[in-house]
C-alpha cells in the first residue's frame, strides 16, 4: 500500500518544473525566500494560512528539534526554521519531494537548520524520544494503519512534546467523488471520523490541547478569492506558481472534489494540537 501511495505523489522532474516558473515569475532561484515559494511548496489545505496557524499553535522554541512527517516539498519546514528559528527534520514516502525539498532548501540558505529524508510514517527512521515536536499536514488520509502512525509519532517524541496536525476527517460517512488532492482512487484514501480520530490519538499515548474544526474557514477564503477573481482581481486560469504544478492534469478536478465534498459534510478539515504524556 505504501507502494501505492508513493506512485501517486511520484513527480518526475518537479524540480525542474517549479524551477522554470519561478524564473518565468522572475525570482531569483540561487536566493530564494520562504515567500518565493509559498504558492508552490504550501502541498496542503488552505496553504501557508494553514501553516501560519498550526505554527503558532505549536510555537516551537529555537532550541527545539520539530520532525515533519510527510514534508513534501518542505515548505512548512523552511517555515518553521525561518519564523521560530528551530531545528527542522522532514521526512517524506516520496523520493521526487525529498530531492526538490533539499534543493529548496539550499537555494533559501536554511539547509544549517532544515534537512530531509526518505522514510515511511509508519517505521520511521530516528530512535525513541529523537523529537521535541513533531508535525505533520495533511497525511494521514493515506495511512490505512492510523495506530502503528501515531504509535510512531509518540514513540519518537520526547515526554512533553507537542504534536501539531491539520488533517481531513470523514464527515457524514458518504463517499467522496474521485479523484482528489491525496488520492484517485478510493483504494488509497482512508479517513476516519473527528471522534475516531481523536480516540486513536489519545489511545496512542496523546492528550489533546486544542482540537479546531476549520473546515468553515477554509470554505469562506475559497468564497473569497472566487469573488476576488470575479471582480477582476486575479487570472481566471493558474498562475505561474501554485500547486498545480505539482498536481497535474487534474488539479481543477481534484480541488472541486474536496470543496464539495467540505461544502456538504462528507469531508471536514481540522487542526489539532497534543502532547505525549
Amino acid at each position: 500500500m505504501t507502494d501505492d501511495v508513493a506512485t501517486h505523489y511520484a513527480s518526475a522532474g518537479i524540480l525542474d518544473r517549479v524551477l522554470g516558473a519561478l524564473r518565468e515569475a522572475g525570482k531569483d532561484i540561487e536566493a530564494l525566500t520562504i515567500d518565493d515559494l509559498a504558492p508552490v511548496d504550501e502541498f496542503h489545505s488552505r496553504r501557508r494560512a494553514a501553516t501560519e496557524e498550526l505554527a503558532a499553535m505549536l510555537a516551537p522554541a529555537a532550541s527545539d528539534h520539530v520532525l515533519d512527517v510527510g514534508s513534501g516539498l518542505g515548505g512548512p519546514a523552511r517555515y518553521l526554521a525561518a519564523v521560530y528559528g528551530c531545528r527542522v527534520t522532514g521526512v517524506d514516502l516520496t523520493a521526487d519531494f525529498v530531492a526538490a525539498a533539499t534543493d529548496l532548501t539550499a537555494r533559501t540558505g536554511l539547509s544549517c537548520r532544515v534537512d530531509f529524508r526518505v522514510g515511511s510514517a509508519l517505521d520511521l527512521p530516528f530512535g525513541d524520544g529523537a523529537f521535541d515536536c513533531a508535525w505533520t499536514q495533511n497525511v494521514a488520509m493515506n495511512i490505512a494503519d492510523r495506530p502503528r502512525f501515531y504509535a510512531e509519532l509518540h514513540r519518537v517524541l520526547r515526554a512533553g512534546g507537542r504534536l501539531a496536525i491539520q488533517d481531513v476527517a470523514a464527515g457524514t460517512g458518504a463517499p467522496l467523488d474521485y479523484p482528489v488532492m491525496w488520492a484517485d482512487r478510493p483504494e488509497i484514501s482512508f479517513l476516519r471520523t473527528q471522534a475516531e480520530t481523536r480516540s486513536l490519538l489519545e489511545a496512542a499515548g496523546f492528550k489533546v490541547l486544542t482540537w479546531l474544526d476549520n473546515t468553515e474557514a477554509a470554505l469562506d477564503e475559497i468564497a473569497a478569492e472566487r469573488a476576488r477573481i470575479a471582480a477582476g482581481g486575479g487570472p481566471a486560469g493558474p498562475p505561474l506558481l501554485g500547486i498545480h504544478l505539482i498536481v497535474g492534469t487534474f488539479f481543477r478536478q481534484k480541488m472541486q472534489n474536496m470543496q464539495r465534498a467540505m461544502r456538504d459534510g462528507r469531508a471536514r478539515l481540522i487542526n489539532a494540537l497534543l502532547v505525549s504524556d
